[in-house]
């Protein structure tokens, strides 16, 4: 049986030399490399110049930043299966002043209509010193805005958007400003670096 070739587990992720590539994705551009729709919109492939990378992850198209991919099947399963609950950090503009009160419910977990979310940090956040969106983002002149940092281990389909609407607090504006010890940091929307991975 130690003879037989086929008796050892072949490992089809294993690449010459992994990278990681950390993009900051702009607003309205899908988190994949080709669109077929029938008027083309904007994707990957109009900023991405590596070679064999695909997405660890996604970014809803209406969302700005973060996104990590990879051209390592082994770093991919670690950043986006769920049971690995890496660490996201979204910085997030809410409509109206947020309440402690809804703070402590995104903390605690908030009830979605897929089940109840896990616990989170949901903290005020100053308003941080971010490119302006564009097109820019729609507020009623009559009614404040906030910011929130809020760090979730979960990666349901637009989680953060359900979340602050569930407490009362729609979001205005997303962007994903960590995953797990990856930060933004000064990347302008459309930049991206490459990293190597050990």
């Amino acid at each position: 049986m130690q003879n037989n070739p086929y008796a050892k587990k072949r490992n089809t992720t294993k690449v010459g030399q992994p990278v990681l590539v950390l993009f900051n994705k702009p607003f309205d551009v899908l988190c994949q490399f080709t669109d077929n729709s029938t008027s083309p919109r904007k994707t990957l492939a109009d900023y991405i110049t590596v070679p064999d990378v695909y997405a660890a992850g996604r970014l809803d198209r209406d969302s700005e930043g973060l996104l990590l991919l990879t051209n390592c099947g082994k770093t991919q399963h670690q950043i986006s299966d769920p049971k690995h609950k890496m660490a996201k950090t979204y910085w997030v503009q809410l409509e109206g002043n947020i309440s402690d009160d809804a703070l402590a419910q995104l903390s605690a977990g908030v009830q979605l209509n897929d089940g109840p979310t896990l616990p989170a940090t949901a903290l005020r956040l100053p308003e941080p010193d971010v490119w302006p969106r564009q097109p820019p983002v729609r507020q009623r002149a009559n009614i404040p805005t906030c910011w929130i940092s809020l760090t979730i281990t979960e990666g349901r389909n637009r989680q953060v958007r359900r979340m602050t609407a569930a407490v009362g607090f729609p979001t205005l504006r997303l962007i994903r400003a960590q995953i797990g010890d990856w930060h933004l940091n000064q990347l302008a929307p459309g930049q991206f670096t490459v990293m190597d991975l050990k």
